[in-house]
C-alpha cells in the first residue's frame, strides 16, 4: 500500500491506493466519537467566546445588547482548528480529505466550531434574515469535498448577500444618512438624546434598587406611614445630578416615577437577575433546590424555590428564584408547580443535573419528593437537618413529664408580662430585658428564654414581688405574680433551668451551623459527632450538677421537691434521649453515605481497608459516576497525608482546584460537587419567608404576584444585584425593546 500527498483547493488530501479495493461511494461521516464530542463540548461551553457559533447558538445575536452586537463585529467570525477529516474514493483509490486553515483566508465569512466541527456563515448566523440556508446556521457544512461548490453556491444566494451587508452597515450610518447631511444631523441629535434619556432612566433604576433592596415603599398607597419614600429618594439623587434634575422639572409626557414605568422596571430587573442566575446554574455540573411553603398576611399559600449550585469561580451560591402562589398546599399543586419551574430552568437534555431536593419532612413534602424524582430521577430527597434538630429536641423533651412541665413554665413568664403593658413596664424597670417568646418550632427561642431566665432570676423575682405587693394590679394577676415568685426559688425548676443551660449553647452552636449555606455533609459530619460529645460531657458531669443543686437548696422549701436521685435519673434520660435520637435522625444512609468515602479522619483506616460497600451505594445513588477510576482516585488519596487535613468537601475541592488537578481527579471532584451541591438545610428557603413577612404586610397586601416577586428579588438577592455586570443597561436594553413609544431609548 503506497501512499501519496497532494494538496488539493482548499485542502489536504492524503490519497491510499489499492489495488484490491473496489469502487465505493463517498463517506462523509465524520470521524469523531461521540464521547469526545460530548467531553469537547462541556469544556468549550465552559471556555466560550463571545463570537463563537455555540455561543451565538446559545445566545443570539438579535437577543444581546447593542455593545454586545458591536464587540462581536469587531471579534468577528471564530476561526479554530478542526479536527474534521473524511473518507473518500474515486475509480478504485481511497483517500482522505483534512482540514486546513488555509481555507479561512479565502472566504472572510467563513467560521468554524470545533464541538461540531463544521463550517458555518458568520453574517448568515448573527442576522438570519427570511431565506437564510439552516446548513450555515444550525447544523454546520462538513462536506470537505463539495465544500468550495457550496461556498460559491452560498455566496451568491440573496440572504447570504443580505446578511453580509446588514452586518457590514451594522453600527454605521444608513445608506440615506451617508448621502443625506440632515439625515446624519438628525440621527446625532436622536444619539444624544437618547444617551441623556439612558442617564435617567438609569439613575431611576438606581432608586427602585434601593427601595427594593431595603424594602421600602415605592409609591404612597403601599405604605401610609411612610409616604413617598421613592420619589423623596429620586428628589435627593436629583439635587446630586442635574441632569436628573432638569429631567423632572421639565418633562410632561415621560418622567419615569409613574407606578406603570416602575412596574414595568421591576419586571425587567426581575428577568434580568433570574436569566443570570439561571446561565449559572445551566452552567454549573450539578443543581439541587430547596422548597417551602407558607401562607402570607393575605393567607394565600406562597412556595419559596431556593436554587442551589456551584458558580464558576468554585463558590457555592443558593439564589432565590420564585414565590410560587398555590391554591391548595397538596402534593399534587406543589409538584406540578416545581416542575414547571424546573422545566424552564433545566431543559431535557440537562435533567440528570439535579441530584437533590431539600424539604422541612412535612407528610405533604415526601409526596411531593416522590413525584418530582419520577421526572428527575438522580433528584434524592434531603430532609431538613436544621428542622430534624428541632425534632430531636422536641422528642427528648416532650415524653418526660416533669421536663414538659418545665417548659411549659417556662413559657408562662413571657405570656404574663405580654399581656399587660404595665406588667411590662414594671420589667423594664426592675430587670431592662424583655423575655423572648417559647416556642416549639425553633429551638432557638427556647435557648433566649432559657438564658434570660438563668441570668436574671433574682431580677425576675423582685419583679414579680413588685407586682404581688403593689396595690395597681387586679387580683388575678397579684395571684399569678405571687406564683411565678416561688417558682423561681422552686428547687426542681432551679434544677432543671441549671441543667438546660449546660445543654442548650451545644444545640445552639449545631443549630447556627446546620444554617450555613457552605455547610456540606462532611462538615456536618464533624459538628454531629461534636454535638453528641458535648452533650455526652454534660451527662458525665450530672452528677456534680445535682451535688451543687442539693447544697443551694438548704433554705426552708414551699413545696415538696424531688430528690436528688430522681433529678440525676431525669437528666440522664433527657440526656440519653438527645444523644439516641441525633443518632438516628442524622445517621448517613442511603445516598448520604457517599460522604464518608471523603471523611478525612478515616483516610488512614480507608487505606488499610478500602470501603467497598460504601462506594458500591454511592454509585447506586450516583450512576454519572465512573465505578473503576473513582476508586483509584479515592485509593491514591487515602495514601497522600496532604489530603487527611482538609476540614470538608469544600477545602478539599478548593485543594484540588488550586493544584490543577481537575483533570487527575476528575471522578474525586464530580463527587465533590455532589457533597457540595446537597442542601443539607432550607434555612435559605425560611428566610425568603421573613422578605415575604416584610414585603407583604396588611398595608400592603394587595400588590400582584410579579411585583411581589421582583421585590423580594431585589430584597434576598441585592449582593448578586450588584455584581450583575451592566445591569443597569440590561434592563434598559428589555424597557426599551417592550414598546414603540420607546424609541428614545434606542440607539440608531
Amino acid at each position: 500500500m503506497a501512499f501519496i500527498k497532494e494538496e488539493c483547493e482548499d485542502f489536504k488530501i492524503e490519497e491510499v491506493f489499492s489495488l484490491k479495493q473496489e469502487d465505493t461511494e463517498e463517506q462523509t461521516a465524520c470521524q469523531l466519537t461521540t464521547d469526545q464530542c460530548g467531553s469537547k463540548q462541556q469544556q468549550y461551553i465552559f471556555e466560550m467566546k463571545e463570537n463563537s457559533i455555540l455561543s451565538l447558538q446559545k445566545y443570539p445575536f438579535a437577543k444581546r445588547s447593542h455593545e454586545e452586537k458591536k464587540r462581536i463585529k469587531e471579534l468577528g467570525p471564530d476561526r479554530p482548528n478542526l479536527e474534521l477529516q473524511q473518507l473518500s474514493s474515486n475509480r478504485g483509490r481511497a483517500y482522505t480529505r483534512a482540514f486546513s486553515s488555509s481555507s479561512y483566508g479565502k472566504r472572510s465569512w467563513l467560521a468554524g466550531c470545533n464541538v461540531s466541527h463544521a463550517f458555518y456563515c458568520f453574517p448568515c448566523l448573527l442576522f438570519q434574515s427570511p431565506g437564510t440556508e439552516t446548513p450555515w446556521t444550525s447544523t454546520g457544512v462538513r462536506d470537505l469535498k463539495h465544500l468550495s461548490e457550496k461556498c460559491k453556491r452560498h455566496e451568491s444566494s440573496r440572504s447570504h448577500l443580505d446578511n453580509a451587508m446588514r452586518l457590514q452597515f451594522f453600527g454605521k450610518l444608513s445608506i440615506a444618512e451617508q448621502l443625506d447631511e440632515g439625515c446624519r444631523i438628525g440621527s446625532r441629535r436622536h444619539n444624544e438624546e437618547v444617551t441623556k434619556n439612558r442617564h435617567i432612566l438609569s439613575r431611576i433604576i438606581d432608586c427602585v434598587k434601593f427601595c427594593g433592596a431595603f424594602e421600602l415603599a415605592l409609591r404612597e398607597s403601599e405604605s401610609l406611614d411612610k409616604p413617598w419614600i421613592f420619589r423623596g429618594l429620586v428628589d435627593l439623587v436629583a439635587s446630586l445630578d442635574g441632569v436628573l434634575k432638569e429631567h423632572l422639572e421639565n418633562a410632561t409626557v415621560f418622567k419615569g416615577t409613574s407606578e406603570t414605568v416602575q412596574n414595568e422596571l421591576l419586571d425587567c430587573m426581575l428577568s434580568v437577575v433570574r436569566e443570570h442566575i439561571v446561565k449559572e446554574a445551566q452552567s454549573s455540573s450539578f443543581l439541587s433546590i430547596q422548597v417551602d411553603e407558607t401562607a402570607d398576611i393575605a393567607t394565600q399559600c406562597q412556595l419559596a424555590l431556593v436554587l442551589r449550585y456551584i458558580d464558576a469561580k468554585s463558590n457555592v451560591q443558593e439564589s432565590f428564584y420564585e414565590l410560587i402562589p398555590l391554591h391548595s398546599a397538596t402534593a399534587d399543586s406543589i409538584a406540578t408547580a416545581l416542575k414547571e419551574r424546573l422545566g424552564v430552568i433545566l431543559p431535557e437534555d440537562q435533567k440528570s443535573k439535579l441530584i437533590s431536593q431539600g424539604y422541612d419532612g412535612a407528610s405533604v413534602m415526601r409526596g411531593v419528593q416522590k413525584k418530582i424524582q419520577d421526572v428527575y430521577p438522580n433528584a434524592h430527597f434531603i430532609h431538613c437537618y436544621a428542622h430534624q434538630l428541632n425534632l430531636v429536641m422536641q422528642q427528648a423533651t416532650s415524653r418526660i413529664p416533669k421536663v414538659r412541665t418545665f417548659f411549659s413554665d417556662l413559657g408562662g413568664f413571657a405570656s404574663f408580662f405580654s399581656r399587660s403593658p404595665k406588667c411590662t413596664d414594671v420589667l423594664d424597670k426592675v430587670v431592662a430585658r424583655r423575655l423572648p417568646n417559647s416556642g416549639n418550632v425553633t429551638w432557638n427561642f427556647h435557648s433566649r428564654a432559657i438564658y434570660t431566665v438563668f441570668e436574671h432570676r433574682e431580677d425576675l423575682i423582685r419583679c414579680f414581688e413588685t407586682v404581688r405587693d403593689s396595690d395597681d394590679f387586679d387580683p388575678i394577676t397579684i395571684r399569678e405574680a405571687g406564683a411565678f415568685a416561688m417558682l423561681l426559688e422552686d428547687q426542681d425548676f432551679k434544677f432543671f433551668l441549671q441543667l438546660f443551660y449546660n445543654i442548650m449553647p451545644h444545640v445552639d452552636l449545631l443549630y447556627t451551623k446546620l444554617q450555613n449555606k457552605d455547610i456540606d455533609l462532611l462538615l456536618i459530619k464533624a459538628s454531629i459527632q461534636q454535638f453528641q460529645q458535648d452533650i455526652q460531657k454534660t451527662r458525665n458531669s450530672l452528677h456534680s450538677l445535682v451535688d451543687q443543686s442539693s447544697a443551694g437548696g438548704s433554705q426552708a422549701k414551699r413545696r415538696r421537691s424531688l430528690s436528688p436521685k430522681v433529678h440525676e435519673r431525669i437528666a440522664t434520660e433527657v440526656c440519653n434521649a438527645i444523644l439516641g435520637h441525633t443518632m438516628e435522625r442524622f445517621s448517613f444512609t442511603s445516598h448520604l453515605v457517599s460522604a464518608t468515602l471523603l471523611q478525612g479522619d478515616r483516610f488512614e483506616q480507608f487505606m488499610w481497608a478500602f470501603p467497598e460497600d460504601t462506594l458500591k451505594r454511592t454509585l447506586k445513588a450516583y450512576p454519572v459516576l465512573n465505578g473503576s477510576k473513582l476508586k483509584t482516585e479515592l485509593s491514591l488519596i487515602y495514601c497522600k497525608e496532604e489530603f487527611r487535613a482538609c476540614c470538608g468537601a469544600v477545602d478539599l475541592l478548593q485543594l484540588f482546584m488550586e493544584n490543577n488537578l481537575e483533570e487527575v481527579f476528575s471522578e474525586t471532584i464530580t463527587l465533590l460537587k455532589i457533597l457540595i451541591i446537597t442542601p443539607m438545610t432550607t434555612a435559605e428557603a425560611k428566610r425568603c419567608f421573613s422578605t415575604l413577612k416584610r414585603i407583604k404586610t396588611f398595608l400592603r397586601n394587595s400588590m400582584t404576584q410579579e411585583r411581589l416577586n421582583a421585590l423580594a428579588m431585589l430584597s434576598v438577592e441585592k449582593k448578586l444585584v450588584t455584581e450583575i455586570t451592566d445591569f443597569n443597561q440590561k434592563v434598559i436594553e428589555k424597557f426599551a425593546s417592550q414598546k414603540e413609544r420607546r424609541a428614545k431609548f434606542i440607539f440608531m
